[in-house]
């Protein structure tokens, strides 16, 4: 069978296999995602009354980080700043949770509102219908319908990895940092870390830790490094203050002021700050500063290696920019992650190609098609998404009561729906 056959019999197969799906009809939004994002977005939703179903490609909640983060990853801002809507951190918990004590928070966080999402659902396509101003969602065994649909798959879905030369070739082990759990496993190698966020710098420590060589790459040269506290306070927090009062320029500038008298000079490590201030960096492009946990004490020190970036990778190493070319154990990809939005929806108008919202906070919240919210994306943190959760609920809310109405006879036409696909 020739190319072009196989993929009209795919496609004949797919309508087949929606055809057969079981309609339901969901009395409130639909959620896709059960982060953070969607848990704060179906709380927010149940303080004013109005149900909603999310529906997650996996057997749990949070998966990102239960099965795609390493064992010594602890938030890198104070819990006061990373907590939901209308339930804090326990008190117990210290300053800068681990990642297991910040999964049992939001377990913690879906029972207190009672959420129970649908899991082992991975989402295939949603698409909006303009005639009945409806949502159909595909997913494994169901279409969902609704009114509404919340995007909160967020802006880190998948991993991302860039196109490399030569990675193909290497004869060593390749993983991604959503694939790394502890450097227990590279003992004793000579490790090239591609990538210098706080993945890459975390991981790099980690690796010295545990008697490896890391080799971290800086791949564009340019990186902001502050201390993730200045003289006993969260640098977040100091940030937050100060722009209560100062203009963000100012407020970048202090703390840069800060930041060199108390790391020194980044420049002479090979780590070059951009000439745009951390925060409006972070505002315009999404980059997150590096918070320093002590990586870059090893870095003076010589146990981090900071390199340009990389040509080529070989079957032994790599090549690099400035002409050198070393061997290596290993390889981690410290690349970060990326939306996965457009492989799933359909025909909407809201999201740019990489997934983000067209319009930008503080108003990326509200799509472009009728119904369509996002939650998860504002680039800003577990703030920004605690922030759309609330104004995403409060606008469905003033919706819902005049669509309780006539949900009835919605329903009573789902077959109706599901036959016209």
């Amino acid at each position: 069978m020739d190319s072009s056959r196989k993929e009209q019999q795919q496609d004949q197969n797919q309508k087949e296999s929606k055809k057969k799906r079981t309609g339901v009809w969901v009395n409130g939004p639909i959620i896709v995602g059960a982060g953070p994002s969607g848990l704060a977005a179906a709380a927010c939703l149940s303080q004013h009354g109005v149900p909603s179903l999310i529906l997650e490609k996996s057997d749990c909640i949070a998966s990102l980080w239960q099965y795609k983060t390493y064992d010594r990853l602890k938030l890198h801002l104070p819990k006061q700043f990373c907590q939901l809507p209308f339930l804090g951190f326990p008190e117990n918990f210290p300053k800068y949770p681990t990642k297991h004590q910040f999964v049992s928070y939001l377990e913690s966080y879906a029972a207190h509102f009672n959420i129970r999402p649908n899991f082992n659902q991975s989402v295939s396509s949603a698409e909006f219908d303009p005639a009945k101003s409806l949502w159909r969602v595909h997913a494994d065994e169901f279409v969902y319908i609704s009114r509404w649909l919340i995007v909160a798959t967020g802006e880190n879905a998948e991993p991302f990895v860039p196109e490399i030369r030569g990675l193909g070739k290497f004869k060593g082990k390749v993983v991604h940092t959503s694939d790394y759990k502890s450097a227990k496993e590279f003992g004793g190698q000579k490790v090239l870390v591609v990538g210098c966020g706080n993945s890459g710098m975390e991981v790099s420590l980690d690796l010295c830790r545990n008697n490896a060589v890391p080799y971290m790459v800086v791949r564009n040269t340019v990186v902001h490094v502050l201390p993730r506290e200045m003289f006993g306070m969260s640098t977040f927090g100091v940030a937050m203050a100060l722009l209560k009062w100062l203009p963000l320029k100012m407020v970048d500038r202090l703390l840069l002021l800060t930041a060199t008298f108390i790391l020194g000079s980044t420049d002479e490590l090979g780590l070059r700050r951009p000439k745009t201030g951390p925060l409006e960096l972070k505002n315009v492009t999404g980059k997150t500063p590096v918070l320093d946990v002590g990586a870059l004490s090893q870095i003076r020190s010589g146990k981090i290696k900071v390199m340009e970036g990389v040509k080529e990778i070989t079957k032994c190493g790599a090549k690099f920019n400035n002409g050198q070319e070393k061997e290596f154990d290993s390889i981690i990809l410290a690349t970060g992650y990326k939306s996965n939005v457009p492989s799933w929806l359909k025909g909407s108008n809201s999201f740019t190609e990489d997934g983000m919202p067209k319009t930008e906070f503080p108003n990326g919240w509200k799509g472009h098609e009728k119904g369509l919210y996002t939650v998860g994306f504002t680039r800003r943190g577990l703030q920004g998404t605690s922030s759309d959760a609330v104004k995403i609920a409060a606008d469905v809310a003033s919706q819902w009561r005049s669509a309780e109405d006539c949900s009835n006879s919605c329903h009573s036409h789902i077959i109706l729906l599901i036959g016209e696909n």
